[in-house]
């Protein structure tokens, strides 16, 4: 779709005029002289109807600047002068109280005549009298009655409104956790790039080659279907791999900003990810700083975590909790941390006196399914399986992670099951 811009003519040679934006550097192109009427002056600035394809931008047609009106060729409109305001800006009016107008057979009442005794002045027979002539309620404090005056009432602000007010408001451009989203260094990168890498560019910023293509194939496709001449392919592919590491590069050093700049609030799974991408990224000076400063407060967060782990490991075997002690050596603070040898021989020892046959059932298969996501599940030796159905099948399901259930089943050890890959996370949309 074509936009309209304002020009101005740089230079001429020939039938060929350079242009740029108006008061700008970019975007510039050349056009053709013809297409200027009355033939092109450097300096002027005309407007032009402008279409942006994926090589550049093309000049569709040049018209000359807007002139004066000829309505008012001298500009000599008389201008409304607008007074200041008098009045107030907003205007409150309260309802009248009461029931509204009587209705015209009620004309009776006002002057008092066939009113039934007893009756309230202006009252329907039948109808119930008004609360306040009922007495408080139960279940209302005689402090908030509302048939007291104001003056006993106390101060509005004094009564209980509820938290709602109290309740400090949240701003986050972002799920919590997430990195800040910055785009400093991209659009730096895309300052430097020249009018035809530019849509390019863009394209490898949304979603890199595949994008591009996909971009180039439409193009082509609407081209084709408007009898307009189509793009090699082959050409913008180059343009798109020449500025791929650059593009790569500045989307990195983005995370990075934005992960230095989250603190201790960035989770560590996405701290640990933008550390990960940079062994994908052709590091310049600025980034391998950035990537040094990132690398010291991931290892500063992994030894904390460590550390807690490691303690919570030893309270728990102290105690002979055996059930903690199994999910803490199954779920280690990152692939990293190994269980020292003196504390995996202490637990394999506690597993297997633990698992006997006059064990608790439902205690029996708890460790039983806890040691087998261990990594020392083969090591251990139950001494017995109870006398269950389901504890029986859960022992013949495990023999081949835990060996010593085969020998205990009188059957052939099955070969031990492949590793289990923990399952993938569902993609979530960040703002």
């Amino acid at each position: 779709m074509s936009r309209r811009i304002e020009i101005e003519i740089t230079s001429l040679n020939g039938d060929v005029a350079t242009w740029r934006a108006a008061g700008a550097k970019l975007p510039k192109g050349v056009l053709a002289t013809s297409l200027v009427p009355g033939g092109p002056v450097v300096g002027s600035v005309y407007r032009a109807d402008i279409e942006q394809f994926m090589e550049g931008i093309e000049v569709l047609s040049v018209m000359p600047p807007k002139t004066a009106s000829p309505l008012d060729p001298r500009k000599e409109r008389i201008e409304l002068i607008v007074s200041e305001k008098s009045t107030p800006d907003v205007t409150v009016t309260y309802a009248s109280k009461g029931r509204g107008p009587r209705r015209d057979g009620d004309d009776r009442g006002e002057r008092g005549e066939g009113r039934r005794d007893g009756a309230k002045r202006g009252a329907r027979p039948g109808t119930k009298e008004r609360s306040s002539e009922r007495g408080p309620r139960p279940d209302r404090p005689s402090g908030d009655r509302p048939d007291r005056p104001a003056s006993e009432r106390g101060p509005r602000s004094e009564r209980p409104r509820g938290d709602r007010a109290a309740r400090p408001s949240r701003e986050r451009s972002g799920p919590p956790g997430a990195p800040p989203v910055t785009t400093t260094y991209r659009n730096a990168f895309l300052a430097t790039l020249s009018p035809e890498q530019l849509p390019v560019a863009e394209q490898l910023l949304r979603g890199g080659m595949p994008s591009v293509r996909a971009a180039v194939a439409e193009q082509n496709k609407n081209a084709t279907a408007q009898g307009r001449p189509t793009i090699d392919p082959g050409t913008i592919d180059r343009i798109a791999e020449d500025l791929l590491p650059k593009t790569t590069l500045a989307m990195w050093k983005d995370r990075a900003a934005g992960a230095l700049g989250a603190g201790k609030e960035l989770r560590l799974r996405d701290l640990r990810a933008v550390v990960t991408s940079a062994k994908t990224t052709n590091l310049d000076d600025e980034a391998r700083t950035q990537l040094k400063e990132l690398q010291g407060t991931l290892s500063a967060r992994l030894e904390i975590l460590r550390t807690q782990w490691t303690e919570r490991l030893d309270a728990a075997m102290a105690t002979s909790n055996v059930a903690e002690a199994l999910r803490l050596v199954a779920r280690p603070p990152d692939s990293s941390t190994r269980v020292s040898a003196e504390t995996a021989t202490a637990l394999v020892a506690m597993v297997s006196a633990a698992l006997t046959a006059d064990q608790d059932v439902a205690v029996w298969s708890e460790l039983v399914t806890l040691t087998v996501e261990t990594s020392i599940r083969r090591n251990v030796k139950p001494q017995g399986i109870p006398a269950d159905d389901g504890a029986k099948a859960l022992a013949v399901k495990n023999a081949g992670a835990i060996p010593e259930f085969a020998k205990l089943l009188g059957m052939k050890v099955p070969p031990p099951p492949p590793p289990t890959r923990a399952p993938r996370r569902t993609p979530t949309r960040r703002a």
